[in-house]
């Protein structure tokens, strides 16, 4: 039996227990209790959610969670707070104790700050919600913030980006402690694909252009479906059945960038993806993905992501490994 537990500080987002539903299913799908959940704050009783209405907890000093010789929680998972001030050294301290006795200690979404405030993230890679990662890195610097990253194992220290990565996060603990098989029948339940890998971006290159007009659709499709061509603004003009000094013009005025950005966003996309997941040399990914050659693509990844494509690969295969 697997003991959960969920820290719940006051004015957390009731999208943190959202990803406690794969443990739920997961009982489903064996036919027998396998994960046994567990919601705790400071006191017990009553804690109000970002919702406003109140969830009913269980005390961190209760039996499972408390001293030293009661039995301790497998996996303990914390969520952020909208409230200021709702962490607490008893939080802290029962954090702290739970890093040293669990298997994993985790946070979901801005839940990483309540790691870092208890010192678990020093010297951890971490991600947390991309619109808090920057502050996350600013105002705890020994931590090695991902922000562009949907959830990070270091050691027993799990944390995911934010909203539904949650999910992705506990599919992973579910997919770590029963099998591929498990995991991916519990994901279809949920009605969610199987599981975003944790080194997969936040974010899509394409979604972010949000073109308005079938045209721009049109050159960014074929865009992306030739990467490893040169792609001129009169090739992607043509693709959109535009002359080239319109193209410009409409593509700028849709997507607020230029073409050559766009498209330079699109390789980088594509090029960190197979530099994650494939394992094709680094000359063969930058060929394929139109940067014609690996210093011009390192570059490239210094200014997006801050870390060169080898960086990027060691570190994909290192969360793999976990």
């Amino acid at each position: 039996m697997h003991l959960i537990a969920f820290v719940a500080l006051p004015g957390f987002r009731m999208m943190s227990l959202a990803s406690l539903s794969a443990f739920e299913l997961a009982n489903s799908e064996a036919g027998e209790p396998v994960y046994e959940l567990h919601l705790l704050s400071e006191t017990g009783g009553l804690v109000p959610t970002s919702l406003g209405f109140g969830i009913m907890t269980e005390p961190l000093d209760g039996p499972l969670g408390g001293p030293l010789d009661k039995e301790p929680f497998d996996t303990v998972i914390v969520g952020g707070s909208t409230v200021a001030g709702a962490l607490t050294p008893g939080v802290i301290a029962f954090l702290q104790r739970a890093v040293q006795r669990s298997r994993r200690v985790a946070a979901t979404c801005t839940g990483a700050f309540v790691l870092a405030e208890a010192g678990l993230l020093d010297g951890r890679r971490a991600t947390t919600h991309w619109n808090a990662a920057r502050k996350l890195q600013a105002r705890f610097p020994k931590v090695k913030v991902e922000e562009d990253r949907i959830f990070i194992v270091d050691g027993p220290v799990w944390t995911s980006a934010g909203m539904t990565a949650g999910i992705d996060l506990t599919l992973a603990m579910v997919e770590k402690d029963l099998g591929a098989e498990a995991a991916r029948a519990v994901a279809k339940k949920l009605v969610v694909y199987h599981r975003r890998a944790g080194g997969q971006s936040q974010f899509s290159a394409l979604l972010a252009l949000e073109p308005k007009s079938d045209r721009i659709q049109n050159a960014l499709a074929y865009a992306r479906n030739n990467l490893d061509k040169a792609l001129t603004v009169g090739e992607l003009a043509q693709a959109a059945n535009l002359s080239p000094r319109q193209f410009s013009r409409a593509f700028r005025a849709e997507t607020g960038q230029s073409p050559a950005k766009a498209i330079e966003n699109l390789r980088l996309e594509a090029a960190r993806l197979s530099m994650e997941r494939s394992r094709h040399p680094i000359d063969v990914i930058a060929r394929q993905t139109g940067f014609a050659d690996r210093d011009r693509m390192r570059r490239a990844f210094l200014r997006a992501f801050g870390q060169p494509p080898q960086v990027i690969r060691r570190n994909a295969r290192a969360e793999a490994t976990a």
